[in-house]
């Protein structure tokens, strides 16, 4: 009998995470709290910039917008905001979606699954995902229900499940 496995990922999907840009674009621009104090969201190259006049209207800028990726479905820990700085006259934070399995955080996922994980299970790094195998698919659900419940500060999605 073959192995049996799947690949965990972290990827956002791109066009639903501009989908909630746009709503977000939209809100800010017909609320009345931002009338008069330059807020706006946009892409900027891969990152997304927020501006507002004060630190408090930009960071409500982001909460917005946090809260429309969660209607979309993106977790927020594929969002990497920074705090909000000066710049000029206004005030703007530059957040950034997580794509892909950094290696230190692939390795780190991998020491877990061998550490915790049933005995007979492999899991190797390839670029920016795992795959994880196993002669079982029970020992395979059970990784995967051990990954959902680390605390791990990344969104994983598992695929490919074979």
């Amino acid at each position: 009998m073959a192995d049996s496995s799947f690949d965990v990922v972290s990827k956002v999907d791109k066009q639903e995470a501009d989908n909630a840009l746009q709503q977000a674009v939209k809100e800010v621009e017909q609320r009345y709290d931002f009338k008069g104090v330059g807020a706006s969201i946009e892409w900027s190259g891969e990152k997304i910039m927020m501006k507002a006049s004060s630190e408090d209207r930009v960071k409500a800028v982001l909460d917005v917008f946090q809260s429309k990726l969660v209607k979309r479905g993106i977790s927020l820990k594929s969002l990497d905001s920074g705090t909000p700085y000066p710049s000029g006259k206004e005030y703007r934070i530059e957040a950034e979606l997580k794509q892909g399995i950094e290696q230190d955080m692939a390795k780190k996922i991998t020491k877990l699954i061998r550490d915790e994980g049933p005995k007979g299970v492999k899991a190797q790094i390839q670029g920016d995902e795992l795959r994880v195998s196993s002669k079982s698919r029970d020992d395979l659900q059970e990784i995967i229900s051990l990954l959902r419940g680390a605390d791990l500060d990344l969104d994983l999605q598992f695929v490919n499940y074979r």
